[in-house]
């Protein structure tokens, strides 16, 4: 990203893509998955506590009912990235410079100063969940362990992936076939549970996924809540701000906008709707079909320990606890990596610079999650969810803004009829996350405040 690229390399990537855009949609498929990356990243960003506590706590609570939530949050999302890669590809330009000068600056610090706090703020959830499900782990095999050890192990983790993040060539390549093999380990992790408690009713999970209903609060669970979290969760606003980068990190230019559409729609859109939709059916068929529920105060460990009566204590402790760890350590490590980039485009850091590297390193306070949540819940990462959903309108407007503006995009400004259709998308993606948290601060506002201070 600081230094020009290798002209010889560029020329082999567009004979390659010119290759490439001859062959038959299927060859081409399979040629596009070996290439993929930026994709990947962002499904395992998003792959982490929020989405698996809004998908457990509702299948736990509500069953099928709200299989609809994921994959139209991730739709919602899908629609604005989609927007952000054609920008950010069509111009070169780095998005933070692109946001002050056409959006204005409110919009740009807005989104980098989102993507900072988002990133801090929800790593003491995600270590407070690793840490927990590393313990029980343990204790399934036999060994005594502490949170805060196990913590200390996840804070090693981290800082090394994180580090090989902008490392050269040859860690970046490594750095992307590690999370593709977590993205759909994860997936097959729950896949594995899911089938071990049987196969759900097929017209049952279509009515799900069709439903776009709002349930009633069950106990202690807000429906509602749990809605916007999950809308909250499939795309937050750290990782609207890390996708661009990882871009142009690349040297992807015009010729690859279709290359990033296929991108993202096999390396986030799907294995997110899979991830989430398994862990939905799990509990749905497991603690919510045998009235096994107890309320939003069930634990990661309580619910691994529920499903070992259904699947035995392998499936249950292991695996089912691997798919959560999976997502854990992704989310963490990429939490930094973003961190990193917000700080370098508010303060003209260099990437992979000594203060890029420092800067790494600020989000590493939520280790003390590990310590102070002594008694983690799925809830706690609900309200997290939530904070992290009022940011996004702020960001979708600025990228509204940029797609019409002409001075920005030039001649590959969206126009006619599939310009107006992607402008009403956006649009209308932005109303919905709107509205829900409208909806959610007129109905749940005055306890909302109550369940943030009891998290802490």
């Amino acid at each position: 990203m600081e230094q020009p690229l290798d002209p010889a390399m560029l020329a082999k990537e567009e004979a390659w893509l010119e290759a490439v855009e001859r062959q038959p949609p299927l060859r081409r498929g399979l040629s596009y998955l070996k290439r993929g990356g930026p994709g990947y990243l962002l499904g395992a960003l998003t792959l982490g506590g929020g989405s698996a506590s809004a998908s457990l706590l509702a299948g736990a609570a509500f069953g099928y009912e709200l299989l609809w939530v994921p994959w139209t949050g991730m739709a919602i999302g899908m629609v604005m990235l989609l927007a952000v890669a054609h920008q950010t590809l069509s111009t070169g330009m780095r998005p933070f410079e692109a946001m002050r000068i056409y959006a204005g600056p409110i919009f740009a610090y807005g989104w980098a100063i989102g993507a900072l706090l988002s990133s801090v703020v929800w790593h003491f959830a995600q270590y407070a969940l690793a840490s927990s499900v590393l313990v029980d782990m343990a204790a399934a095999a036999g060994w005594a362990t502490t949170r805060p050890a196990m913590g200390a192990v996840v804070l090693v983790w981290s800082v090394v992936t994180a580090q090989m993040f902008g490392s050269g060539s040859r860690w970046t390549k490594g750095f992307d076939r590690l999370l593709k093999l977590l993205v759909w380990g994860i997936v097959g992790c729950f896949g594995v549970v899911v089938f071990r408690t049987g196969l759900p009713d097929l017209s049952a999970v279509l009515s799900g996924f069709f439903s776009f209903t709002v349930p009633e609060d069950r106990g202690d669970v807000s429906g509602l809540a749990l809605v916007l979290s999950g809308l909250s969760a499939a795309v937050v606003v750290n990782m609207v701000f890390l996708y661009p980068y990882t871009l142009l990190a690349r040297g992807w230019g015009r010729g690859h906008r279709r290359l990033a559409r296929f991108d993202l729609l096999m390396g986030m859109f799907v294995p997110y709707i899979l991830a989430t939709g398994l862990m939905i059916m799990a509990m749905a068929g497991t603690l919510h079909a045998e009235g096994a529920f107890q309320g939003a105060g069930i634990s990661p460990v309580e619910a691994a320990r529920s499903l070992e009566g259904f699947v035995g204590p392998l499936w249950s402790r292991w695996v089912f606890n691997l798919g959560i760890l999976g997502m854990v350590l992704t989310t963490i490590t990429l939490h930094m990596v973003s961190a990193a980039f917000a700080c370098s485009e508010m303060f003209g850091w260099t990437f992979g610079s000594r203060q890029w590297r420092w800067a790494l390193l600020l989000p590493v306070p939520g280790v003390l999650g590990c310590v102070f949540w002594t008694s983690l819940s799925f809830w706690v990462a609900v309200p997290t969810s939530i904070l992290s959903g009022f940011l996004l309108p702020l960001v979708y407007v600025g990228f509204i803004r940029l797609q019409r503006n002409r001075d920005y995009l030039g001649k590959d400004r969206p126009e006619g009829f599939k310009g107006a259709l992607w402008l009403g998308g956006m649009i209308f993606a932005t109303l919905v996350i709107v509205v829900f948290l409208l909806w959610y601060a007129v109905t749940k506002g005055p306890t909302f405040l109550e369940q943030v201070l009891a998290t802490l």
